[in-house]
């Protein structure tokens, strides 16, 4: 694979953010992990997400230690439980001034999860076959105020919708893995 590499939009001021892309394997398929967001977060409040969160200077040695803590924070991933096999390009986020470095993890087997009822709603856990139908997937072009345009991803599960830094995160790891890399 690739050296990952920042990707727009890179916005002054922002905060450094890891998420886990956690994997594993079940009846011959590829799952991974997402979590939903309660309504009451400071942030992507409602949102599906991959678990993750704010780098903690005080707590975390690096963005990958940031990944691990949070996963195990929101929904009972222990870290030496997870194997860190990939560093995704990184994103930045304009409306929460969020710069997220994005960790695949492998997982042994089907997760047990405990998901923390004060940052998860709901865990989804979701094949990559299912993510990689083309039923699923659509791409809108967006405006801002100052006329700028930009693609925004969509997944449509069955009963949520993936989108905004998730649905990139997700973009460019599915583009990983079709193109072989």
């Amino acid at each position: 694979m690739p050296a990952a590499v920042e990707r727009g939009p890179n916005v002054e001021g922002s905060r450094a953010a890891a998420v886990l892309v956690p994997l594993y394997e079940v009846a011959d398929e590829t799952g991974l992990v997402l979590i939903k967001r309660p309504e009451t977060m400071s942030s992507h409040r409602g949102e599906i997400a991959f678990p993750g969160g704010k780098f903690d200077p005080g707590v975390d040695a690096d963005l990958r230690a940031t990944a691990l803590r949070e996963a195990h924070e929101e929904v009972g991933l222990a870290p030496d439980d997870v194997e860190i096999v990939a560093r995704l390009d990184g994103i930045g986020t304009v409306a929460t001034r969020f710069t997220i470095t994005p960790f695949v993890g492998l997982l042994e087997g089907p997760p047990v999860l405990t998901p923390s009822p004060t940052e998860v709603v709901r865990t989804l856990e979701v094949r990559l076959s299912e993510l990689l139908d083309p039923a699923v997937y659509r791409e809108e072009c967006w405006s801002t105020e100052a006329a700028v345009d930009f693609d925004v991803h969509f997944y449509d599960l069955e009963d949520e919708t993936v989108w905004g830094a998730t649905a990139r995160i997700l973009t460019g790891f599915l583009a990983h893995l079709v193109a072989g890399r």
